[in-house]
């Protein structure tokens, strides 16, 4: 039976029995069926202490089950009553809580995309967003949400990333742009190519993550029960002593009444999926609450390099053409040919030609060549962009070490475009924020050169650098890491660094660019590009924390306080089960405060 079915029911009973004693002076009836109503549901309480206790957790029901059975011993039914709408419309109120505070979260479900524009033989097919397979070429209209993952092929518009990152600003997303599932186009068509399966896309993901969020209980729950046991201690010795000292079991009941057990039942769930679903609002998605607790008193903070502290993002560095070439024809050459394809090198080289003003010309035939490049008809001429033996088997190249493409014109050589990745420009930013907020060990695993992670580290302000490192190095890395240095944060991107976000106290993918089997194995997923997320998770989460123990300890001072009052007689058990109510309401207004900013660098972070 639902919290408000079951309120509504309560409820109905204290109706018909205030009118069978106040209207007809039936008040025996009125006790029995009172006191009926209060044994069944003490007796389910009861049951479900007994299996709380049995899971090794200490709850505070042994509170309200004695405060129920001790007024109800001392004929203080209606006491006993408003105890029992007390629990149970707390329960409810939790429900609405935390309904309320998962409104950022479930709002990905409400933009869900269910159909696509193929296009087929120059005509739009409406197919099932399940039916597009990588490489289709769809048309996402103005005002309606991407189906899948893709890239842009044609035309140019902004899109609404708000459900997904957090950014309320729209994004402008041109030729080879990558568009994500559940982002919402602006005022012009487009037309994309499927880089990914619907199940395989951004919105789909985002999804499971939201779901595990919802479904995994919070630790802190299980930390906030701790206070249970000198809580319950504290009430049973004041109401004993009272009893003792009054000679009166009535005083007995009267504390009990007023210890109200729900500033430990609700409070710290409510601030806890409060916290999270302010990390969702800002493009965090934690996937359980104990990730919160770790990440308000982390020590320890380790980085992969590549796309994680770099963009891992290839940037065009430098164009070399061969005599006889400019350097706008060769990029003109490569980017056009590379229109079409969602290669990383591709994309780079379509948004650089792009921002450079660079005209695409029209491709009259394309084929890709898996693992060596691609073969485009351009104005009759054909053009080959990859792997020097592809593009041009015969001419003597000067070797590279950088990443780069080699491009021929008619199988003669013209040129080679070389690419670097660049650091984040908020690496170092994110790094101080972090030792800012208490995080004072920062690592960086990578398995690239020492002297090239040296450089890197030495530029955002890392000083324990550990390079050549093979993903289970990683893994060992961390483990060496010494106890008074945990918890421990990991932050990577790629399926290598799956292993050691695992191991980690708390493993930290970015999402938006990075590998499916990365964000699966996090317990947290940043949505945005953006590395100062981390420093904002750890921020949110001490606030939350700091939250959530003051919401509990408000509710808790505030009882003690009563139950010394109700000692003395001066609260009657009535009016002490309707101080319950406000202790209720302000211990779960304190803990919404969490679903709030309350950040002192919000305009930074």
């Amino acid at each position: 039976m639902k919290h408000s079915t079951k309120l509504g029911l309560i409820i109905a009973i204290a109706v018909v029995s205030a009118i069978l004693e106040f209207g007809f002076g039936l008040s025996l009836v009125a006790q029995i069926i009172i006191t009926t109503t209060g044994t069944l549901i003490a007796l389910s309480m009861l049951k479900e202490m007994i299996k709380t206790l049995r899971s090794g957790s200490y709850g505070v029901d042994l509170l309200a089950i004695t405060a129920v059975a001790a007024t109800l011993a001392v004929g203080q039914y209606w006491a006993a009553m408003i105890v029992l709408i007390m629990l149970v419309g707390g329960d409810s109120l939790e429900d609405y809580a935390s309904k309320k505070a998962h409104t950022e979260l479930k709002a990905l479900l409400d933009n869900s995309p269910q159909t696509a524009h193929k296009v087929v033989a120059d005509k739009l097919v409406d197919i099932k967003v399940d039916e597009a397979n990588i490489g289709d070429q769809l048309v996402v209209k103005p005002g309606e949400t991407v189906p899948v993952d893709g890239h842009v092929i044609k035309g140019s518009s902004m899109f609404d990333e708000s459900s997904l990152t957090g950014e309320s600003r729209p994004i402008t997303k041109n030729i080879g742009d990558t568009i994500y599932s559940g982002s919402i186009n602006g005022d012009s068509a487009v037309t994309m190519t499927v880089d990914k399966l619907a199940k395989d896309s951004q919105y789909q993901r985002l999804i499971q993550l939201v779901k595990q969020a919802d479904s995994t209980p919070a630790h802190f729950v299980r930390m906030a029960d701790r206070y249970a046991v000198p809580f319950t201690g504290i009430a049973f010795v004041i109401a004993g002593i009272a009893w003792f000292v009054s000679k009166d079991p009535v005083r007995f009941a009267e504390v009990l009444v007023v210890a109200s057990p729900c500033p430990l039942i609700l409070a710290a769930p409510v601030a806890l999926v409060s916290g999270m679903s302010r990390s969702s609002r800002n493009g965090i998605v934690v996937k359980t609450g104990n990730v919160l607790e770790k990440m308000a008193t982390a020590k320890t903070a380790a980085f992969d390099k590549t796309g994680t502290i770099t963009s891992g993002r290839l940037f065009v560095d430098q164009i070399k053409p061969v005599a006889g070439t400019t350097k706008e024809e060769l990029l003109g050459y490569a980017a056009s040919a590379e229109q079409s394809s969602g290669h990383i090198l591709a994309r780079s080289l379509l948004n650089y030609a792009v921002k450079h003003g660079v005209k695409l010309l029209e491709v009259q035939q394309l084929s890709e060549v898996t693992g060596n490049g691609v073969t485009a008809q351009i104005a009759g001429q054909t053009v080959k962009v990859g792997k020097a033996s592809f593009v041009a088997p015969t001419a003597k190249i000067a070797e590279t070490t950088q990443t780069c493409v080699y491009i021929s014109l008619n199988d003669q050589y013209i040129g080679v475009i070389t690419f670097i990745d660049k650091l984040r420009p908020e690496a170092a930013q994110t790094m101080q924020a972090l030792r800012d907020h208490g995080v004072k060990h920062l690592m960086m695993l990578t398995g690239d050169q020492q002297a090239i992670a040296q450089t890197i580290a030495k530029e955002v302000g890392i000083d324990d650098v550990r390079a050549k490192l093979l993903p289970e190095e990683k893994i060992q890395a961390l483990k060496t890491v010494p106890e008074s240095e945990h918890p421990v944060i990991m932050v990577g991107d790629g399926v290598n660094d799956a292993p050691s976000l695992t191991v980690a106290d708390v493993g930290i993918a970015m999402g938006a660019h990075g590998a499916t089997a990365a964000s699966e194995s996090a317990d947290i997923v940043i949505l945005k590009d953006d590395l100062l997320k981390v420093a904002k998770a750890v921020e949110i989460a001490q606030d939350t924390l700091r939250i959530a123990r003051q919401a509990v300890l408000i509710g808790i001072f505030i009882c003690v306080f009563l139950m010394l009052v109700a000692s003395t007689g001066w609260i009657p058990a009535i009016v002490g089960a309707m101080f319950q109510e406000v202790i209720d309401t302000v211990s779960i207004l304190w803990g919404l405060r969490a679903r709030y900013s309350h950040e002192k660098y919000a305009n930074k972070l």
